[in-house]
């Protein structure tokens, strides 16, 4: 199709990668945020290019996990009880949509995605100039319960060979000379040989939003509530005045529901939110470190050592309660020496996720020129170029280079 104007709204990974792509085809194109470029939910995350990640985080079935998530006796889980009846439906849909007559055909349309993932992000580096952030390392999951360990490594067995994925096991004397700052010896581990890690998520959008700025791109600030339908198009009130496309597309991540509900979508789109925070003052591990059996990541970063949370199911923009992240912090301190928090708060996002475990990507179903970007979970910083990518060919109405229907936002109505 002949280049049009697009406005992306949201400056997230998901959004800046959409907005990249759609320059690189010609389009000229706003990127419109109230704040900076991963100033966000892609600022807080773990740092790490998933491409292990090839299925989703199923809803638990089995009685003992359930029983120790609703009596809350982990640091993995948090809920708040004012929040669960407005997201009870999707919560009962992720359970419905996590047995396993559904779980393998949604596993293996959000494979296809992470499959790309760093085949997406390497030229997308290499162009940023973002090598500086990006260590091509791998990412080591740590177990304490040698029952778990063998769990993992019968899965790893599985997936790898399907998903042309690298890994190894580690006993606990190879794991103990891998990682010299444990101070304690756990069971083993994996190491997945091929994911990448960034010292620095927020940057790395940073770094891309610039790139896209450097093809001509142009970003602005603004409040996406004032977007307005036209006879020829959309409207939107930035900063600086009206900006005003034939496109326009909603990359908001758990934002997205706002500004959709007026517009009459009911997406069932929940949010299960997330806290870190940086210590310094001691070695941290030599890579990013899943604790398996407590739900935390370890990852060293430019700031010193993130902890990262599991997941909190809250309304989005309720009081935080970090007690979740003194539970991970404790339990890191069990692993090493973390002397010194950075921040005098933690950190605190919201991951956007759906009850199929899948994003939307495609064409709103009711409004000519609209197209939506999110519901990505734990992976949008994953997954952004390779969904910005798919996007984008649907947006010059191409053949996408995967079939779009699995994420296609009519799946909800």
């Amino acid at each position: 199709m002949n280049p049009t104007t697009v406005i992306v709204l949201g400056a997230g990974m998901v959004g800046t990668c959409t907005a990249l792509h759609l320059r690189q085809r010609g389009h000229d194109v706003v990127l419109m945020d109230r704040r900076g470029p991963g100033e966000e939910t892609s600022y807080g995350n773990a740092g790490i290019i998933q491409c292990e990640a090839v299925e989703p985080y199923p809803f638990p079935r089995e009685l003992s996990k359930l029983l120790r998530a609703a009596f809350k006796c982990g640091g993995d889980v948090n809920y708040h009880f004012s929040a669960l009846p407005a997201i009870a439906g999707s919560l009962t849909r992720y359970w419905h949509n996590s047995a396993p007559a559904r779980y393998p055909a949604i596993a293996q349309a959000y494979g296809r995605l992470s499959d790309q993932a760093i085949a997406e992000h390497a030229p997308l580096i290499e162009a940023a100039g973002a090598n500086d952030l990006v260590r091509r390392e791998g990412y080591r999951w740590v177990f304490r319960d040698p029952a778990s360990l063998d769990a993992a490594l019968r899965t790893a067995a599985r997936v790898a060979p399907e998903h042309g994925l690298r890994h190894a096991a580690l006993t606990p004397d190879e794991l103990a000379r891998a990682e010299p700052a444990l101070q304690r010896r756990l069971a083993g581990a994996i190491d997945w040989l091929d994911p990448w890690s960034v010292n620095d998520p927020g940057e790395l959008v940073a770094r891309y939003a610039a790139l896209f700025q450097s093809r001509g791109g142009r970003i602005a600030r603004g409040d996406a509530a004032s977007l307005r339908q036209g006879a020829t198009g959309w409207s939107v009130r930035a900063d600086d005045g009206m900006i005003e496309a034939e496109h326009t597309v909603v990359a908001l991540g758990p934002w997205a529901d706002t500004l959709l509900r007026p517009l009459g979508y009911r997406l069932p789109l929940f949010v299960k939110r997330g806290y870190h925070r940086h210590y310094t003052g001691t070695a941290g591990p030599t890579r990013a470190l899943l604790d398996a059996d407590r739900g935390l990541v370890i990852a060293p970063m430019k700031r010193g050592v993130r902890i990262t949370t599991g997941a909190e199911f809250a309304h989005r923009d309720a009081p935080s309660t970090p007690w979740q992240l003194a539970r991970a912090e404790a339990a890191a301190r069990e692993l090493l020496d973390l002397p010194t928090p950075v921040e005098a708060q933690p950190w605190r996002g919201a991951r956007p996720c759906l009850p199929d475990m899948k994003p939307v990507i495609g064409p709103a179903p009711r409004h000519r020129s609209l197209w939506f970007n999110f519901g990505h979970a734990h992976q949008g910083f994953t997954l952004g170029p390779i969904s910005g990518r798919l996007l984008a060919e649907m947006v010059d109405g191409d053949t996408p280079w995967i079939d779009p229907q699995p994420y296609s936002p009519a799946r909800f109505g």
